[in-house]
């Protein structure tokens, strides 16, 4: 395929801006288009749930100083969605009506919160979080709110628990799950379950939302067991769906979460097309299978290693998932892709006193580690995950982890 000379991103947040800027990072002088739906600059998320949401600042942390697209000659339209891709064409369509031209094309759209069909979700203080303006405004109704309802017991909702905690609202949590972040399996969610009672989070746990209540504004919310719980305000955060209509519009291949079907290079079928971030179904070599994650570090990595391939190079993505959260005193980081239902769980330290590590095999190997208020690890963590090093339990619980990294790279 000929070198491109004109690069289209759609989706102005981490992926998509960090892709245009390692573009030119890496020496390419053509066309950059960046459209971008916000009225704000790009932007990374993980503030908006913690440090905005805590009254810590009222800015997120921005990709690029405000005056960096422009002096690097990338085209910065904010506001501006697109509306159709014509592949044989090569050309998208925005929505006031403007045709661009392309010879690569980045689909960096991200994901939008999900939403509950019920009665009254369409009440005024029935609130989502994804972008700056929502966090913005979210800080404000909690502020001034004295019963914060918070459905769904993921990322997003234990941090926004904690926020709201800390800002002194009585914060009740509503989870059809019979713990919080089931995915880290039944011992870890644990931990934070009762991190979040011990700060007077009431958890009701098992449970779903039926309905909302109040005229017009929401006041509360009529549960599955037929219990009645007051809100000023309710955030629902009950995951998110990655914008992909505008490539299965154009006749891309999506796969059955939604995402967009990439390979290991994050190229669509249609040679031309790429995805990076949230919504990239991405067939990672290191698990065998495509994988959607839905986290900073994946947008961010992903913005970075796609301009490459953008301009010619088919190398494929192959970094280990990674996150991290910050809830009242406990913060934690997490790498790898575990299944709890399958994996073995190690713990080095103790669970109950909230600083440990925990490990989870599979087959012998290393899948996925957790640090928990403890930080000095984690290059050798990195490794043991990266290697998926086939190590004992009474390694993980005992040897030095730095020595053992050194052992298995």
């Amino acid at each position: 395929m000929a070198e491109p000379h004109r690069i289209v991103i759609v989706g102005a947040g981490l992926a998509g801006a960090t892709a245009a800027i390692s573009l030119r990072k890496q020496g390419f002088d053509g066309d950059v288009l960046l459209l971008g739906a916000e009225h704000h600059r790009p932007y990374e998320l993980p503030a908006l749930s913690k440090s905005v949401l805590l009254h810590d600042t009222d800015e997120p942390d921005w990709v690029a100083d405000e005056n960096y697209y422009v002096k690097h000659g990338i085209d910065l339209r904010r506001g501006v969605e697109a509306t159709r891709i014509e592949l044989g064409a090569r050309t998208l369509t925005d929505v006031v009506g403007a045709e661009h031209s392309f010879d690569r094309l980045l689909l960096a759209t991200g994901s939008r919160p999900r939403t509950l069909d019920v009665p009254g979700a369409d009440l005024p203080g029935v609130a989502t979080l994804r972008t700056l303006d929502d966090a913005l405004d979210l800080r404000t109704a909690i502020e001034d709110a004295q019963d914060v309802l918070i459905v769904g017991a993921g990322w997003i909702g234990c941090e926004a628990a904690a926020a709201a905690r800390s800002a002194g609202a009585d914060v009740t949590v509503v989870e059809p799950q019979p713990l919080p972040l089931v995915s880290l399996g039944d011992d870890v969610a644990t931990v934070f379950r009762d991190l979040h009672a011990d700060h007077g989070v009431q958890w009701r746990l098992a449970t779903s939302v039926t309905r909302f209540l109040g005229d017009e504004q929401v006041d509360g919310a009529e549960l599955s067991d037929g219990s009645h719980v007051a809100a000023d305000v309710v955030l629902v955060a009950v995951g998110a769906a990655p914008r992909s209509q505008l490539a299965r519009a154009a006749g891309l291949e999506v796969a059955d979460d939604g995402g967009v079907d990439v390979d290991a290079g994050l190229r669509s079928a249609s040679p031309a097309i790429y995805a990076a971030g949230d919504v990239a179904a991405h067939f990672h070599p290191r698990y065998g299978r495509r994988i959607r994650v839905e986290h900073w570090a994946n947008a961010k990595w992903q913005g970075e290693h796609v301009a490459g391939n953008l301009l010619g190079e088919h190398e494929p993505y192959t970094a280990t998932p990674y996150f991290f959260t910050d809830q009242y005193d406990l913060g934690c980081e997490y790498r790898g892709l575990a299944d709890p239902d399958l994996d073995e769980l190690v713990v080095r330290g103790d669970l109950g006193s909230r600083e440990f590590i925990a490990f989870w095999r599979h087959g012998g190997r290393v899948t996925a580690a957790m640090n928990v208020n403890t930080f000095d690890d984690a290059d050798a963590l990195r490794t043991l995950v990266d290697d998926r090093a086939a190590v004992t339990p009474e390694q993980l619980r005992d040897a030095d982890l730095a020595d053992l990294a050194d052992a298995v790279s």
